[in-house]
């Protein structure tokens, strides 16, 4: 059986993974290649790589001759996949796939394997099969080899030196963490939870995490607050937060630190509200224009509990002359004040584009009026942001808009975002005016308008009865045949029966 010394996916999407295990193994199945995917391809590939296999021996495809391994292992016959383990070059990967086999002579054989290799190779099996087990272990006869890597990890990291007394990931030049970068202080299965934690699967990440924090010793406060603020995976850097803040003598000023500068806006939040018990809510005033609606909230709960004015300050930041953050003139809003109202009106003419979105989404959610007229206008702003607040505020008022006015604005010539927004309120209106524009976009140069237009058209149930009163049937008649490449023969007929069309 191959083993290898890493194990974890190099994948960055499990979509674009499941696409190389597949177009492997068609090259392995035309006898264009003679390799297996690669020692450290992420799960998603050897599962995907093991699925196409067998419905491609299904479908009735010949095997090359002779067959490797790796296209024995996967075959729909039993007694073929039970020969194959016999292999010594059959991949650790694929047998550990065999642990979950319907037919039981194949399941124990794969699992005697497993055992023997966790015996003999325990670091190499560990690496390489752990983040695939983690998928296998979801399946219905994967409990015994979840548990069995499980329990193999908790027993010889209570022998090692206890690994979750790491130092933190090293940062490589321009701030960011280097995958891999900790070291653990010593022992076998020290290393391979050290890399695991480190492994660019977030399942197997989130699989380390909860080991580590339910082994024997004490979590070092600061390593887990360096590691939650490092982390991409929302769920996983709650683990690590949640360790930070339980352990004693988490609210030292650099856990909070670190805390605080996650990218995560739980993270961020979990470290602005630990400030307050580390003696620091004066300094959620800092904290009230972040990017982040739940850090805000945190930091105006912080403020209002050291005795300040979150509300004031916000009114400061907003009128100040250097010019306001988006996210102050939004915790403005947030704070739901009438008096603010005519602030955020002034707002709206702010030269900044996201200053001016910012001020147009805080008046809808204080429910104040704004002229049609001005919201209208702001369809053409060169800001995306402030003419996509402008729609949802308009589309309320959709009924009573001049529908030429925005079938003028669906000209391919124009800006992208001026003709998406034009298009949603005609969607929105419905009618004739909904069904040209859709049919003027389904040749539209960006994709997702194409798309939005041909399935408006495609919906569209195309009786006369749907349009009375606005148009006439050929106008319906001309409409359709321009989009008639969008229907099938029976699809384009139908559609032609209701509008009393020939046939």
């Amino acid at each position: 059986m191959n083993r290898t010394g890493r194990g974890a996916g190099r994948g960055t999407q499990t979509g674009s993974d499941a696409a190389t295990g597949r177009a492997l193994a068609e090259e392995l199945l035309d006898g264009r290649a003679a390799a297996v995917p690669s020692p450290g391809a992420g799960p998603d590939v050897w599962l995907a790589f093991a699925d196409q296999v067998r419905s491609g021996a299904h479908a009735g495809r010949r095997l090359p001759v002779p067959a490797p391994p790796a296209l024995r292992l996967c075959h729909p016959r039993g007694w073929i996949r039970e020969a194959a383990l016999a292999e010594p070059d059959a991949p650790v990967e694929l047998v550990a796939v065999l642990t979950t086999d319907g037919a039981a002579p194949v399941r124990d054989r794969a699992r005697a394997l497993i055992e023997d290799a966790l015996r003999i190779h325990p670091e190499a099996t560990l690496r390489a099969v752990t983040p695939l087990v983690l998928r296998l272990g979801r399946r219905r006869r994967g409990d015994w080899v979840l548990e069995r890597f499980e329990d193999a990890l908790r027993r010889r990291a209570a022998a090692d030196t206890p690994w979750w007394h790491l130092p933190g990931p090293s940062t490589a030049p321009g701030g960011t963490t280097a995958p891999g970068s900790a070291k653990a202080p010593g022992g076998t299965t020290a290393r391979v939870l050290a890399e695991l934690l480190d492994c660019p699967d977030r399942r197997a990440r989130q699989f380390a995490v909860r080991l580590a924090l339910t082994g024997p010793g004490r979590a070092d406060a600061l390593e887990c607050a360096r590691r939650a603020a490092a982390e991409p995976d929302p769920a996983t850097a709650a683990l690590w937060t949640d360790a930070a803040l339980a352990v004693p003598g988490s609210d030292g000023d650099a856990v909070i630190d670190a805390l605080i500068g996650a990218r995560i806006p739980a993270v961020r939040a979990a470290g602005v509200t630990a400030l307050r018990r580390a003696g620091r809510a004066a300094e959620g005033i800092s904290h009230l224009a972040d990017a982040s609606g739940l850090v805000r909230a945190c930091a105006r709960w912080l403020v209002g509990q050291d005795g300040g004015d979150a509300h004031g300050h916000y009114r400061w930041l907003v009128c100040d002359p250097a010019g306001p953050s988006p996210y102050a003139v939004t915790g403005l809003a947030e704070c739901g004040r009438g008096e603010d109202t005519d602030l955020l009106r002034t707002l709206v003419a702010h030269p900044v584009g996201p200053v001016r979105a910012a001020a147009l989404a805080g008046l809808r959610r204080r429910e104040a009026v704004v002229e049609d007229s001005v919201l209208l206008a702001l369809l053409d702003d060169p800001a995306p942001s402030v003419a996509r607040e402008a729609t949802l505020g308009l589309l309320p008022a959709v009924r009573r808009l001049d529908p030429s006015y925005l079938a003028a604005r669906v000209d391919v010539r124009g800006p992208l975002h001026v003709r998406r927004t034009a298009f949603r309120l005609l969607r929105a209106r419905g009618g004739i005016h909904a069904l040209r524009a859709a049919v003027a976009l389904i040749d539209d140069w960006h994709p997702r308008t194409r798309a939005t237009a041909r399935a408006a058209v495609c919906a569209c149930q195309w009786h006369p009865a749907q349009f009375e009163g606005e148009t006439d049937t050929a106008e319906l008649a001309a409409l359709l045949k321009r989009s008639a490449k969008l229907f099938d023969a029976y699809g384009l007929a139908l559609r032609r029966s209701r509008l009393g069309l020939k046939t």
